[in-house]
C-alpha cells in the first residue's frame, strides 16, 4: 500500500511538472509576433542625455518595466514604428512602464527635425557615438528590449511593431500588472 501512495505521488508529481512546461510553452507561444523571450540576464549599462541636455540612468528605472527603443531616422521602419510609439506614450505615461527611446549615431539637428514632424511630443537620449547601443547589441534597427522592474532582459523586439495595435498593448498592459 505504501509503494502504490509513493507511486501515486510521482505521478501527481509529474502531472504538475509537465502542466507547468506546458502553461510556459503556450505563454511564450501567445506573444506577439516579433517579441522574443530571453533568459533574464542584466540589462547593460545605460547612461546618456537625451535631445534636451538632461541626463537619465536606466538604474533610476527600477521597480518599472523600460520599453528601451534604438531607432535612428533613417531607418524606414523605424519611421513607421516612431508613429504607432507616440500613440500608446500617453496611455503608459503613469503607469509601471517607462518608454525610453535612444537615437543611435544622429546629430541633435536631424533628431530635432524628425521628431518635430513625426513625434514633437516624445523626447529621446542621444546616443551620438553609438557606443551604448553597442553595448546592448541590437541585430538592427529598430529594437526594443523591455526590461524588468529588476533591471533583467525580459523581452527583445526585433524590427518595426505596430504597439497601437490590441495584440501588442494587452502584452504590455499584462507586464505592467504582474
Amino acid at each position: 500500500m505504501h509503494k502504490i501512495i509513493k507511486t501515486g505521488w510521482k505521478c501527481i508529481y509529474l502531472i504538475i511538472i509537465s502542466s507547468l512546461w506546458v502553461n510556459n510553452v503556450l505563454a511564450e507561444l501567445s506573444l506577439p509576433k516579433g517579441i522574443i523571450a530571453l533568459e533574464g540576464s542584466d540589462a547593460p549599462a545605460l547612461i546618456l542625455n537625451d535631445i534636451d541636455g538632461q541626463a537619465y540612468d536606466i538604474r533610476q528605472s527600477r521597480g518599472k518595466w523600460v520599453f528601451t527603443h534604438f531607432w535612428a531616422s533613417w531607418c524606414g521602419p523605424c519611421r513607421r514604428e516612431m508613429k504607432t510609439i507616440a500613440e500608446i506614450a500617453p496611455k503608459f505615461a503613469n503607469s509601471k512602464l517607462q518608454i525610453v527611446l535612444i537615437n543611435t549615431a544622429e546629430d541633435e539637428d536631424t533628431v530635432f527635425s524628425f521628431l518635430g514632424h513625426v513625434a514633437p511630443e516624445l523626447n529621446t537620449l542621444m546616443d551620438a557615438d553609438g557606443l551604448v547601443t553597442e553595448k546592448w547589441k541590437p541585430r538592427g534597427l529598430p529594437a526594443t528590449y523591455l526590461v524588468s522592474p529588476a533591471g533583467k532582459l525580459e523581452y527583445v523586439v526585433l524590427g518595426g511593431r505596430p504597439w497601437n495595435q490590441a495584440a501588442y498593448l494587452a502584452f504590455l498592459n499584462q507586464l505592467i500588472k504582474e
